[in-house]
């Protein structure tokens, strides 16, 4: 029956020449290449399998502590940073959660499976959070989260309006997801800020999507306080040794981000004026064209709510990207000349 439902399995593909591309998911459009996957295996055979994980993720908490040159006491890791969400909601004390719509739905969805109130602070109309606003709502305030940069609009959050925020000092859950895209984090903060908690993911720059990795940055309390509450050995082995592989190899990473940097400025001179400025892997369009560009083969993200009619489309490798942008051509072509 199990070997029936592995041999049914074809996880989706993208073939050049026979388009089906998914730019729907903010992924990294570079797996890891063979040599670094041959090194994870190699520590892999290393590891017995038939023993539970460390129970507080301590060899990814070391690597992570010694990338940034900090105490693995200021570091949490969790099975997805989603994991990590779903802890820090139910982590602190108040009557209610604070979010920025439009911003990343994982934060509504988990104080809702938890039963809190949420209180909506929406974004300006260029997509930056009122850090006024938000700081007036936060009274009695159990987590404020902040995307930065922001997803689905991709651009970075003021620092001054952050601080705002932060003289609060209720807990601030800053997600700096798609940091590695804008070259600028606040987790330096975390030294003048007990209140701040940044969220990070192996799953985007790092290409590690399918593993499952997200960490957190904060003061030693708050981490302890997590440790706490978080369900024993919910990390892997395998996520571990890959996380802990990968980041001896920054430098390949970083490559690849400045080439996803390229492609992603590339494509927005295209689209010209239909395209928002993004520190992100991604870009907001303003073009209702799910459908048209789903019959073609593309796969984007459809955006409801206040962003209607737009688009999210995660930056591919330059023929997913051409693509792309050749089939938004068509479309356009029929209503207003093509790009």
């Amino acid at each position: 029956m199990i070997r029936e439902l592995v041999k049914s399995f074809q996880p989706y593909r993208v073939v050049e020449g026979n388009y089906r591309v998914w730019l729907d998911k903010n992924e990294s459009p570079y797996d890891l290449p063979g040599w670094v996957k041959e090194e994870i295996f190699e520590e892999l055979k290393e590891i017995p399998f038939n023993r539970y994980p460390h129970i507080v993720s301590m060899p990814a908490r070391e690597a992570i502590a010694e990338f940034y040159g900090i105490s693995h006491e200021n570091v949490a890791v969790g099975n997805g940073s989603d994991e990590l969400i779903g802890y820090l909601v139910r982590l602190f004390e108040g009557d209610h959660v604070i979010t920025t719509p439009p911003t990343f739905g994982m934060y509504s969805f988990y104080a809702k499976l938890n039963g809190i109130p949420i209180v909506e602070v929406p974004l300006r109309e260029n997509f930056t959070i009122n850090g006024e606003m938000i700081a007036g709502k936060s009274k009695n305030a159990r987590a404020i989260f902040i995307a930065s940069p922001n997803n689905p609009t991709g651009n970075l959050q003021p620092e001054e309006e952050i601080i705002t925020v932060l003289e609060t000092g209720r807990p601030v859950i800053l997600d700096e997801a798609y940091a590695e895209f804008a070259g600028k984090s606040l987790w330096r903060l975390i030294e003048e800020y007990p209140n701040l908690i940044v969220l990070r993911t192996f799953s985007k720059a790092f290409g590690l999507a399918g593993i499952r990795a997200g960490y957190m940055l904060a003061n030693e309390e708050v981490i302890e306080a997590l440790y706490r509450i978080k369900s024993p050995f919910s990390v892997g082995i395998m996520t571990m040794t890959a996380m802990v592989v990968t980041l001896r190899h920054v430098d390949l990473i970083e490559k690849r981000v400045r080439k996803i940097l390229e492609e992603r400025e590339r494509v927005r001179r295209r689209l010209g004026d239909l395209a928002y400025p993004s520190d992100a892997n991604f870009l907001l369009i303003k073009l209702n064209a799910y459908g048209e560009l789903l019959k073609r083969g593309i796969v984007v993200r459809k955006l409801s709510g206040r962003l209607e009619g737009h688009i999210r489309v995660t930056i591919g490798r330059r023929w997913e990207n051409d693509a792309f942008l050749k089939a938004v051509g068509e479309i356009l072509d029929g209503t207003m000349g093509g790009l």
